[in-house]
């Protein structure tokens, strides 16, 4: 009979005469007597045939598999879903993309403790299954190491630098006649060139950068591009470190605490990070019972320097930042206000890690002295618009618009404002308010980049902000204000703006308000009905109910 040492989760299902039927089954997919013995590593991907950014996670699979048999681990694959943001713009697909954040989450998390798992690795990319998948590592604590899947290659056209992003920009530009028909579709053709996620500083690169801040990866995981060499020795690596977790049974909540969760945060300020870092960091930190609060990040963001430009907010790409040394150069750059003696999964502390490291193009990663700004890309905004908070990425906003005041246009889905601005009925200094995107009100807090991306098409994304209670892409730039909250739905008062309203922005001053007397407003709420939901089935439905307001990560209760 089987004697598994008990420090292994798996002796549950392995050991005793009652568990035959368990070590039968085992049997059956390859596991020999001897790997009965070993610790069970589960091996959590999130490929799939539908789009890049996971289109080449099945082969790091094989060399995570590898790593693992290498150091006496046995390794189980198993998926979990994946959608992409990209294919759900500008349609109803788009309400089910942040729902499903927890679907992951809660997905790994019954595999995992059904089978009782003795350590994972995760293998995953793209903006919401990142963030998925850090709160499913945390939730369970078992031994886990973080494989981020790497960005795509830059995409060139004509001898410029693009990224998918920009076609929907471009599409400004045909309806304009300033982009002929035959260099509209070269664009298409070109500006998504292969396996991992867009090659840009948006969620899905951001996220990944987080889980490599952390301390959940191996050292320059995040900016190692999906078709490297390298990326596949981390695969490898991943697998090995893996089983050295079990071993050592290092966990997660001995890698986490609070101040490496600051520490993500400083980094993907110090990056540029996408906006959509303020509802998943909150998300994560909760998993772990730590909170992680919207001043919170508005103060390391005021403290954070502006060290590198990525696209869209500059003219490098992700490219250039690995080969400046990634991540662990931007640490040693941001020194004493990086908490350097936090652990990770290699099992050493990040002044470790960076000790050797050097920046190889401080044009790229630039040095505290010479930061493109001595705040992070971040800024909540408070005001009667927002009594808990908005976001907006302040270092993708052009200087004369950082502050602004003009009439609002409102629309109560970003299609109908998609249209007006295609249709030139939006004029410069006007306010566009997108409402009723909210996470219940959405439901599902869309983004609103087809709507973002129209405007710098229409030539007017440095004349007209947009406010709103959805969520924008890491790809939006301008004077783009989401996750406004109180959403619509809730009856915030984004509800209660009318055409031609005034509606003042100040970035630098950290205020957003709408300025109608307050007894016009009461009157206003007065007669003010929510508006009935289409009928969701499902899911959706049952999402409506749980879900929280986007100031607290839009977790579910």
């Amino acid at each position: 009979m089987i004697k598994k040492d008990r420090k292994y989760r798996s002796w549950e299902v392995v050991e005793g005469i009652e568990h035959a039927n368990c070590r039968a089954h085992l049997k059956a997919v390859g596991v020999t007597q001897e790997d009965l013995t070993k610790p069970f590593i589960g091996i959590v991907n999130s490929y799939n045939e539908i789009f890049p950014g996971h289109m080449h996670l099945q082969n790091l699979a094989k060399y995570v598999r590898d790593g693992v048999n290498a150091a006496g681990g046995v390794p189980f694959e198993f998926n979990t879903i994946a959608i992409c943001d990209g294919l759900a713009q500008a349609h109803k697909g788009m309400c089910y993309v942040l729902p499903s954040r927890e679907v992951i989450a809660d997905s790994i998390e019954l595999v995992v403790e059904a089978h009782r798992l003795d350590g994972l690795v995760f293998i995953g990319a793209c903006d919401k299954i990142v963030p998925g998948m850090l709160m499913a590592l945390i939730r369970l604590n078992i031994p886990a190491v973080f494989l981020t899947g790497g960005p795509q290659m830059p995409a060139r056209y004509k001898g410029k630098v693009y990224s998918s992003y920009n076609l929907k920009e471009a599409a400004g530009l045909f309806k304009r006649n300033l982009l002929s028909e035959k260099e509209f579709f070269e664009m298409e053709d070109r500006l998504s060139p292969g396996p991992g996620s867009c090659s840009m500083m948006g969620t899905a690169n951001t996220m990944s950068i987080v889980a490599e801040a952390l301390g959940f990866t191996v050292p320059g995981c995040s900016t190692c591009h999906a078709v490297e060499g390298r990326k596949l020795q981390m695969a490898k690596e991943s697998g090995r470190l893996a089983v050295k977790l079990v071993e050592e049974n290092l966990r997660p909540l001995d890698i986490l605490s609070q101040q490496s969760l600051f520490n993500a945060v400083r980094v993907a300020m110090a990056v540029g990070g996408s906006s959509n870092t303020l509802l998943h960091l909150p998300a994560i930190a909760k998993e772990a019972n730590m909170p992680l609060l919207l001043d919170d990040i508005e103060i390391i963001s005021r403290m954070t320097p502006y060290l590198t430009k990525i696209r869209p907010s500059g003219e490098h790409s992700l490219k250039d930042l690995d080969e400046a040394g990634g991540i662990p150069v931007v640490i040693k750059e941001l020194g004493e206000l990086f908490y350097a003696d936090e652990l990770t999964v290699n099992g050493i502390s990040w002044r470790d890690i960076i000790a050797n490291t050097e920046n190889y193009d401080q044009d790229v990663i630039r040095t505290r002295e010479n930061c493109y700004s001595e705040e992070g890309s971040i800024a909540i905004l408070y005001g009667n618009i927002a009594t808990e908070g908005s976001v907006v990425k302040q270092h993708a906003v052009a200087k004369e618009m950082l502050t602004h005041r003009g009439p609002a246009k409102v629309f109560n889905s970003e299609e109908e404002a998609t249209e007006a601005i295609f249709m030139e009925k939006i004029k410069m200094g006007d306010v566009i308010v997108i409402r009723f995107e909210g996470p219940k009100g959405g439901p599902g807090m869309r983004e609103m980049l087809t709507a973002t991306s129209a405007l710098v098409g229409m030539d007017l994304g440095n004349s007209v902000a947009l406010i709103t209670d959805g969520r924008f892409s890491g790809a939006t730039r301008g004077p783009c204000i989401g996750h406004i909250s109180p959403e619509a739905y809730e009856g915030g008062l984004i509800a209660l703006v009318e055409e031609g309203d005034i509606i003042s922005i100040d970035i630098p001053g950290r205020v957003i308000s709408l300025e109608v007397d307050s007894f016009v407003i009461e009157k206003r709420r007065s007669t003010w009905q929510r508006p009935e939901h289409e009928h969701f089935k499902g899911y959706l439905q049952r999402y409506i109910k749980s879900v929280t307001s986007a100031s607290r990560g839009a977790v579910l209760e």
